[in-house]
């Protein structure tokens, strides 16, 4: 349900809608230059290092990194920050072990590594499920920090926040593919990284550029004294900690939308170059963000909780309007608008992501080279992609409509890492560095990974029914402590108890290493 028309703040409104007309020319444009896959799924693989670079801190710069992040410091100091560690070192394990071996082993996705070295349908099955399984936890946090945003910004309804959204991210989709997924990443990253860098510069500018000034009044406006500066106030627990860390720190290694970027670049060495533009884009983000989150518990004031919601998902937004000269003064409403569209536009460019990835994991991996056993046509691969595409689209929405506004999107996030590490990255590291691994590893690995993490996420106490989760059977918020060792014993046992298959090991080890063949591999397989 919508608030009367005089109740919606034109500005906001405007800028949004000037965004997201740039956002659908770009896709126009996209569009003509859209006629086969590899132009749907990789972008016709002529990005440069430096775009692909911005393109990936923008997947990764995520709503829930700029709004998650940022309000979960404000809420709880330091154990707010443990996501963003992890990011930072992140990227480590994607650049020393899968970035290049994976750009010349594989083709449109990461199943098609897993094709290339092991029984085909099966392996890429359960790639495709495990990449299900990510996209739509990631999914539903992008959704609400959506629905959150435009409601608090227009006075629509989340429900209809929701919807416009979905319905926006899958015209970038359908008709520009991975060449305007790309663009519209890059245009996002850069808005993105000069708004934060608005915000942090004005914090610290109200505190003589003095951090330590920043941390103190932060910390003195909390209410906690020291306690806000320590761990514990969120994460209770040290194995939590430590647990929600490893999900953040090896799930981006298994992240679908994130694997696939690889693919858009011409060979190897780009890739590789391309991961490390990134880490340095991600890595000035999050110190960046520290700022933000402690500036919006220094500045916004006794009625900052009330603003920022349950979740802490407004606290950029209206620390913005609070530097700008508050409500309903010219510059506090414009930088509110400003800094909104930039979150906006960050839902925008991540949700076509992870909806491309879902669709290639459908379209190319199940349907042409499982159920079509690769005798499917491009323009049949590039129709049900389409179709694959609205189908995760409305599933996502539908899911973010139940779980409601109330969770904070970064804790959303984190359940995504977790599946991610504990069901895909064992399978894909196995599959280049263990010559004995097999069909049969990957399979048990990824279905040990991918039931663990979100069973135990169920029982865990943060999603269990009752009153803060109590009774929950699972102590920990995040289960990557437990659920990546399961995956890769998964991997291990199922690939001691089944058949040897290692006859191209060889070959796939001097292809990932080298890149000789690499521009036939997938397609030949």
């Amino acid at each position: 349900m919508t608030v009367p028309l005089a109740e919606v703040r034109a500005l906001p409104v405007a800028v949004f809608a000037v965004l997201l007309a740039i956002t659908l020319g770009i896709t126009y444009w996209a569009a003509k230059r859209t006629s086969d896959t590899d132009a749907f799924w990789a972008a016709g693989r002529g990005i440069k290092a430096p775009q692909n670079g911005l393109a990936l801190a923008g997947d990764y710069m995520s709503a829930a990194a700029f709004l998650g992040v940022s309000g979960l410091i404000f809420l709880y100091g330091f154990d707010g920050y443990i996501t963003g560690i992890a990011a930072l070192v992140s990227f480590i394990p994607v650049l020393l072990l899968l970035a290049e071996r994976l750009r010349n082993a594989g083709k449109y996705t990461m199943a098609d590594m897993l094709a290339f070295r092991l029984n085909a349908r099966p392996a890429r099955s359960a790639a495709a499920l495990g990449t299900l399984c990510v996209v739509a936890f990631y999914l539903v946090a992008q959704m609400i920090a959506a629905g959150a945003l435009i409601e608090a910004l227009a006075g629509l309804s989340f429900g209809f926040a929701v919807l416009l959204t979905g319905t926006a991210m899958l015209a970038y989709v359908i008709f520009g593919g991975m060449i305007a997924t790309t663009w519209v990443q890059i245009v996002k990253a850069v808005f993105l990284l000069g708004s934060v860098t608005v915000l942090a510069v004005w914090v610290l500018g109200k505190s003589g550029f003095n951090p330590s000034e920043v941390f103190a009044k932060a910390t003195k406006a909390s209410g906690e004294g020291a306690k806000y500066l320590e761990p514990g106030l969120f994460l209770t627990q040290p194995a939590d900690v430590i647990s929600t860390g490893l999900a953040f720190a090896l799930g981006t290694a298994g992240l679908p939308h994130i694997l696939m970027r690889f693919f858009t670049v011409p060979d190897a060495r780009a890739a590789r170059s391309s991961a490390a533009w990134a880490v340095l884009f991600i890595g000035i983000f999050y110190v960046l963000v520290i700022f933000v989150g402690l500036g919006a518990r220094a500045l916004l004031g006794p009625n900052g909780d009330s603003l920022v919601g349950e979740g802490g998902n407004l606290a950029a937004p209206y620390l913005a309007q609070t530097l700008g000269g508050g409500e309903g003064t010219a510059g506090g409403d414009i930088f509110f608008a400003i800094i909104s569209a930039a979150a906006f536009a960050t839902i925008l460019a991540v949700v076509a992501g992870l909806v491309i990835a879902a669709s290639g994991a459908v379209a190319h991996d199940v349907w042409t080279n499982v159920v079509k056993r690769g005798r499917s046509d491009q323009a049949q691969e590039m129709r049900v992609g389409r179709i694959a595409a609205v189908g995760v689209g409305v599933l996502a929405m539908a899911l973010a409509l139940l779980a409601g506004k109330e969770f904070n999107v970064q804790f959303l996030v984190g359940l995504a890492f977790s599946v991610a590490a504990s069901a895909n990255f064992p399978a894909l590291l196995l599959a280049v560095t263990w010559r004995r691994f097999n069909t049969a590893g990957a399979i048990t690995g990824v279905l040990v990974g991918l039931v663990s993490s979100v069973a135990l996420i169920v029982m865990s106490p943060s999603v269990w029914p009752g009153p803060d989760g109590d009774g929950s059977p699972f102590p920990l918020s995040n289960p990557a402590i437990v659920t990546i060792p399961l995956g890769f014993l998964g991997c291990v046992v199922g690939t001691l108890l089944g058949r040897s298959d290692d006859k191209t090991f060889e070959e796939l080890k001097v292809r990932s290493e080298t890149g000789i063949g690499a521009e036939q591999s997938a397609a030949a397989h």
